[in-house]
């Protein structure tokens, strides 16, 4: 990471993570990956009561994973990519870490492999 680079608070990867924990949650987001959705059209295939279903939608609104606006009598849901590309990034680091960590761990394993008489 640069100095210029922008590191997202701790708060703002909890509250994604937090809203991606849930099944139904995740299946929205990817159901919104293909194209923008009405609140009723993302809603309908699931078994619960519209003011449960408008909990998790809040849940995603809150950690900015979707967006939505009002077009006439409907609320329309749209994917906020740049939230997403910070899960990513996020996990990325995370595996950048631990692959330095495992290559440093191999080459001193190996070192003391050379070491070690037989």
């Amino acid at each position: 990471m640069t100095a210029t680079s922008f590191a997202p608070s701790p708060a703002v990867i909890d509250g994604i993570f937090r809203a991606l924990a849930d099944p139904t949650r995740r299946d929205v987001v990817e159901r919104l990956t293909a194209k923008q959705a009405s609140m009723s059209e993302l809603a309908a295939p699931y078994r619960m009561a519209l003011p449960s279903f408008l909990e998790h939608m809040k849940v995603l609104e809150g950690a900015g994973l979707v967006r939505s606006s009002k077009v006439g009598r409907a609320r329309i849901y749209q994917l906020e990519t740049a939230r997403l590309k910070l899960a990513e990034d996020w996990l990325s680091q995370q595996r950048t870490l631990w692959e330095r960590r495992l290559d440093r761990l191999d080459s001193y394993l190996m070192q003391m492999k050379e070491e070690t008489p037989e």
